[in-house]
């Protein structure tokens, strides 16, 4: 597994910048490779992607969502790939948005991009993009205010979608 961690400051507060995140859908305006994004319920999307001439379609499935502070995601089929963004206030006005992900690049020409730093650089370059997005918006575009709770909270008898 590779492992990536960026992060951007944003400068719009943090409730904005995580109602703006949990819209998938709008995620090719600003992700590189993301033709298509279609949210199938509260958990999962279907990602149609084009990245160096390979096209993909996979689906995700969000483990855990805490309104402004994260949401952590896995993918359920190939490629292998999972980790969380996290939200964290700067003040009033500003917020800095956290990735953390590993993937597991499959063949040959991933795996080179992946030791060069490409896909480090690529999506650094889509959290800057993410960040321009909201940025020149008076406004987010949506928002899912939900809770996904973690393995322990559900064994506690909670239900997804429900906190």
């Amino acid at each position: 597994m590779t492992a990536i961690q960026v992060s951007v400051d944003v400068a719009r507060p943090v409730r904005t910048v995580y109602n703006q995140w949990t819209q998938f859908e709008s995620f090719p305006a600003f992700m590189s490779g993301v033709d298509r994004v279609v949210q199938k319920s509260d958990t999962r999307a279907r990602w149609e992607t084009s990245i160096g001439g390979v096209k993909r379609e996979f689906d995700t499935e969000i483990t855990e969502q805490r309104p402004d502070e994260r949401i952590a995601w896995t993918s359920l089929d190939e490629p292998k790939h999972g980790g969380v963004v996290t939200f964290h206030r700067i003040d009033d006005h500003s917020t800095r948005v956290h990735l953390q992900m590993e993937y597991e690049p499959n063949s040959i020409p991933e795996k080179a991009g992946a030791a060069l730093g490409v896909v480090q650089h690529r999506i650094k370059g889509d959290l800057n993009r993410f960040r321009d997005f909201i940025e020149h918006r008076r406004r987010e575009t949506g928002s899912w205010r939900g809770a996904v709770p973690t393995p322990r909270q559900h064994d506690a008898g909670a239900k997804p979608g429900n906190a």
